[in-house]
């Protein structure tokens, strides 16, 4: 008689606390981003499979019921496919860990780490322009506490190419300020940087943390009840901003804008300056430069200039022939 297989709330246990947060150390960010994963799946097999969470066993996520759930966040939720990938990678990591701790359910645990990854379309990303950024930052109301937070906010955003999670942890002893001023990032895997600020940030987020002294808490952007933002919040104030932005820049109207619009463009921007690829990898934290070869493939401008340095085809390039008399006189020799 074959006896039930494991149920799954102890290996969760152990692959959250000592896997994750013990073994491999994972940043808080993957860590949420696996809890939120497993709170969709539990709840899709409780809506399906009438299974509450408690009862529910390593074999009751056999392949077909991670298919199913995959397509009701592709179809159903509406996710892209690059988030479908992302809840799948969290599965998967699960899977290795059930693979190790019960071997009765090796087979299974090889069959779910066999489904592959949905290949996405390669979207170009896309940039701001300068006079948009500027009629974004011009939009906050610098009379009230908000405004100037929001200000603030938007404009380090722009200059650092921070990501929103490393915005809304941003405590104000990681900014430095003196003769070269910089901002102390602690990003995706762990990974810090510095990134160099301008004097005009520096002197916005000076100012907003003189307002801010005298609080009972170290962050930089704080909610109006002095807690930090969430995501949705640093979005909520962007879009605010891009609405009264496009009164005056029209061009904004048909664009759909992101926090992460903002990095992409402090991207574009660095490299339409004439920064070094590398050099732009490290200011955003990229942990290789084949992820910001993306902004290579959708500045137009970078390819208009190399375009100019081409003939057009059809005519002929003129041969450089020295007029110097010293020249000439090598050239005999």
């Amino acid at each position: 008689m074959n006896q039930p297989s494991a149920l799954i709330g102890p290996l969760l246990q152990n692959f959250f606390v000592d896997f994750l947060c013990t073994q491999k150390r994972a940043s808080p960010q993957t860590i949420a981003s696996y809890r939120d994963t497993f709170r969709l799946l539990l709840e899709f097999i409780r809506e399906r499979h009438s299974t509450e969470p408690v009862a529910v066993r390593v074999s009751d996520l056999d392949v077909p019921v991670i298919l199913a759930f995959l397509d009701h966040l592709e179809y159903a939720r509406h996710n892209s496919v690059r988030s479908r990938n992302l809840r799948l990678a969290a599965i998967r990591s699960f899977f290795r860990v059930v693979a190790l701790r019960d071997p009765a359910s090796v087979n299974q645990a090889y069959r779910v780490l066999a489904i592959p990854v949905k290949r996405a379309d390669h979207q170009v990303v896309k940039a701001l322009s300068r006079a948009e950024v500027d009629a974004i930052l011009a939009t906050p109301d610098l009379i009230g506490w908000s405004g100037r937070r929001d200000h603030a906010l938007l404009l380090t955003m722009y200059n650092s190419g921070a990501r929103v999670s490393e915005i809304i942890t941003l405590e104000q002893s990681q900014c430095c300020f003196g003769t070269s001023s910089s901002l102390h990032l602690h990003g995706k895997g762990r990974k810090q940087r510095s990134v160099p600020l301008w004097s005009k940030t520096a002197r916005a987020l000076s100012a907003w943390f003189r307002e801010l002294a005298g609080r009972n808490h170290g962050l930089a952007f704080p909610s109006a009840r002095g807690r930090k933002l969430t995501r949705n919040g640093v979005d909520y104030i962007l879009q605010q901003a891009v609405t009264r932005a496009s009164l005056n820049c029209p061009s904004l109207c048909d664009k759909k804008i992101t926090p992460h619009s903002l990095r992409h463009t402090t991207a574009t921007h660095l490299l339409q300056s004439g920064v070094d690829i590398s050099v732009i990898a490290l200011w955003l934290g990229h942990e290789s430069t084949q992820t910001t070869h993306i902004y290579l493939e959708a500045d137009l401008e970078t390819k208009e200039r190399a375009l100019n340095k081409l003939a057009p085809a059809g005519v002929e390039v003129p041969r450089y022939r020295a007029k110097d008399e010293v020249l000439a006189f090598l050239a005999m020799l």
